[in-house]
């Protein structure tokens, strides 16, 4: 196993190391957390249900073995975001009691279309409340939003109970450009912090979405890249 440097390491611990796909097992789940626990990435992003049986794994291992603690993150009315407030509520109120630390929830993209911005700032609040204490990141669907939308939906979350704005879903049309990272990254005020999501394929992408502004970065394949890299950690 080759030595991981420093500036790699950096990078990796500001991945949420990511499994989302509808037909993940629970075999997999559980080695991305063993690939997360090694690498040191901010989180694992998993569906709400595998999180309490991840919480309870990622917590035994820390007591038993010592491997680095990370956070587990989940998503909410994902990935279409038209559920309703209550439901999204109940959802991420639903996860943390499970043992999600930080909760990705998606926005009624179609309220931003129609220009109800008030009802969406309404919406992240009421999450924000379920899930008080807990990190907060609002994914807006970057690829289906105007540049004065996404400019919007920036002062809404800079004024929101939220602390990322995040770009995509990765189940949509497009996922995250360093276009839109520089451009939420310009227009987020109050200490919020950027999320860039969807097709980061490796560690080279993901410096240049860092250098770009992004905080943290989702994606499934940056963390296999320091594998291919640096060698299988089984």
């Amino acid at each position: 196993m080759a030595v991981v440097p420093a500036e790699v390491s950096e990078i990796l611990s500001k991945v949420d190391h990511t499994l989302l796909r509808q037909d993940a097992s629970w075999e997999e789940i559980a080695r991305l957390c063993d690939e997360a626990m090694y690498f040191g990435t901010a989180s694992v992003c998993i569906p709400p249900s595998y999180v309490r049986q991840a919480s309870d794994y990622i917590r035994n291992a820390y007591e038993s073995t010592g491997r680095k603690r990370v956070a587990v993150c989940t998503v909410i009315g994902f990935p279409n975001g038209y559920a309703t407030t209550e439901s999204k509520a109940f959802e991420a109120y639903d996860a943390v009691k499970n043992g999600a630390d930080e909760i990705d929830m998606v926005i009624n993209v179609g309220s931003a279309k129609a220009g109800r911005f008030g009802d969406i700032l309404h919406e992240i609040n009421i999450v924000g409340n379920a899930v008080s204490g807990h990190i907060l990141k609002v994914i807006i669907e970057t690829c289906l939003l105007s540049e004065y939308e996404k400019e919007r939906m920036c002062e809404v979350v800079s004024t929101s109970y939220a602390d990322f704005i995040k770009t995509s879903t990765g189940f949509s049309t497009g996922g995250a450009t360093l276009d839109d990272v520089k451009l939420l990254k310009a227009h987020m005020k109050n200490g919020k912090r950027v999320k860039a999501s969807g097709g980061i394929p490796d560690i080279a992408a993901a410096k240049d979405f860092l250098t770009a502004g992004a905080d943290r970065l989702g994606t499934s394949r940056v963390v296999k890249d320091a594998i291919q890299k640096y060698g299988d950690i089984l």
